[in-house]
């Protein structure tokens, strides 16, 4: 586990470089700057975030002009804020171009899927509002089965796999971009004939009473997925792709010593190569067949930040971190140096107080996502799950400690080194009756990819090992699996 390097400042600098601030605050004390030279009650926002560059400054301010800073809840709402009426309309021009539906009179004997406008603000990694998103979606829920889908099932990435594609690229040197591609869904043909409501706030003026018949997939719909999947598989091979036979995700393209790589993640694809020609015609191909909302170099993807530098990569997930940290009510709490006692073990509890199931999920489920970039809280956050059908205060207690630990270390993560090899190389171990209620062992494992870190699991066992040696034979047995 490392920390990102922080550059230093000197002198010269300070007009363009922001201000760090090392000390840790209480949440009532003023930064020691803001008591020297102003009063905490004269400063605007928060005086403990540091002084921002000009250059920030200005993001923010183009941001706040050109976005709306608020989410709707309902339809009316957005239909009163200008930024959210030009959203909605855009996606309707997405629907015409993509040619998705049809205005036609109402069936009497087909059934009807009703629509619902969804507002999402995306930010960047800094959190600031870039883009204000208005999505159609049909509301799913109310499709028969054999009437309005059939097969929904749809392949996506493993995160192991975005790891792995990461190393490759270390191994192979090489950078790797990203690829959005704009209101995915609605490239998918349909096989069946689905009939959809018109959307609240955008009615025909002169066919009021009709609806519209699908031609491609809306968001919502439950074979949505499995259609967009089937139209990129498609795509891709017809233009000489290769699809991975283990990896269904994954395509690959070789010409002599040239190797073209691209990991699709619903309408997410990252994709490298060994020769920059090779990835300027997979942009090229893709381009021309569908239209693209971003494409760039790797920096941010499923909520993973990838830094690509000269020696190496650094993924974390800080963002997160932080972002999980306040959403407990945590931020201002002490931070701890280990995410779980070396000397209190988890047990039933049955004689504790239980405590709410729904916050003590909500903050196993977080830490469960935070784990794709920190395998030092895995084994933690896996004791933990194992009493989330009866969770009592020494529980939450254990929880808010593995938090209060992610506080202090949010910038931690994997460092993926470029001086490595090709050779895959396992790890596996275990603890022996482990677990003071069943007396049952934990299994462990961990798998590089040269010097880099690709995969890991932490799962207690299924049957009740007599001795070490069959605890770890056992444990050996699933990091081959």
């Amino acid at each position: 586990m490392v920390t990102p390097n922080v550059g230093t400042s000197n002198e010269n600098d300070e007009v363009t470089q922001p201000i760090t601030r090392v000390p840790l605050l209480d949440s009532n004390e003023p930064a020691p700057w803001v008591r020297r030279l102003h009063n905490k009650e004269d400063v605007i926002g928060d005086v403990n975030e540091g002084v921002r560059t000009r250059r920030q400054i200005a993001n923010l301010i183009s941001f706040t002009c050109y976005t709306s800073q608020i989410e709707p809840k309902k339809v009316d709402e957005a239909l009163n804020d200008e930024f959210w009426v030009l959203a909605m309309q855009e996606e309707l021009n997405q629907f015409e171009r993509n040619e998705v539906w049809t205005l036609v009179p109402r069936p009497k004997s087909s059934h009807m899927i009703g629509t619902k406008w969804i507002y999402r603000n995306k930010s960047d990694e800094n959190g600031n509002i870039v883009r204000n998103k208005a999505r159609l979606v049909a509301q799913g829920y109310s499709q028969i089965e054999d009437i309005d889908f059939e097969e929904t099932f749809a392949l996506v990435a493993r995160l192991e796999s975005i790891r792995l594609l990461l190393s490759i690229s270390c191994v192979h040197k090489f950078k790797l971009h990203q690829m959005d591609i704009k209101s995915v869904f609605l490239n998918g043909f349909l096989q069946e004939e689905v009939f959809v409501e018109q959307p609240k706030g955008f009615v025909d003026a002169h066919h009021p009473n009709h609806v519209y018949c699908l031609k491609k997939a809306l968001y919502g719909l439950k074979q949505a997925p499995r259609a967009w999947y089937e139209r990129l598989t498609q795509f891709l091979v017809d233009n000489n792709y290769t699809r991975s036979s283990v990896d269904k995700t994954l395509f690959i393209k070789r010409d002599n010593d040239k190797l073209f790589i691209a990991q699709i993640y619903v309408d997410d694809i990252v994709f490298g190569s060994t020769n920059n020609t090779k990835v300027q015609q997979f942009v090229d191909v893709m381009s021309h067949e569908f239209e693209m909302s971003l494409v760039g170099e790797l920096s941010y993807f499923l909520g993973l930040q990838i830094r690509q530098l000269d020696d190496g990569i650094f993924i974390s997930q800080a963002k997160y971190a932080k972002n999980l940290v306040k959403k407990f009510g945590l931020e201002y709490a002490k931070h701890c140096d280990t995410p779980m006692s070396t000397t209190l073990k988890l047990s039933k509890d049955a004689s504790g107080k239980s405590v709410e199931q729904t916050l003590y999920r909500g903050m196993i489920g977080s830490l469960l996502y935070l784990t794709a970039s920190r395998p030092d809280i895995s084994f933690s956050v896996g004791v933990c799950v194992r009493y989330q059908a009866d969770p009592k205060e020494s529980h939450l207690s254990s929880v808010k400690r593995i938090i209060r630990y992610v506080n202090g270390t949010s910038n931690y993560g994997i460092w993926y080194s470029l001086d490595t090899n090709a050779s895959l190389v396992g790890f596996s171990d275990a603890d022996w009756a482990g677990n003071c209620d069943d007396r049952k062992s934990t299994s462990g494992g961990c798998f590089f990819l040269g010097n880099n870190l690709v995969s890991w699991f932490c799962k207690k066992q299924n049957s009740i090992s007599l001795s070490t040696a069959e605890a770890e034979y056992i444990a050996a047995g699933s990091g081959c699996t």
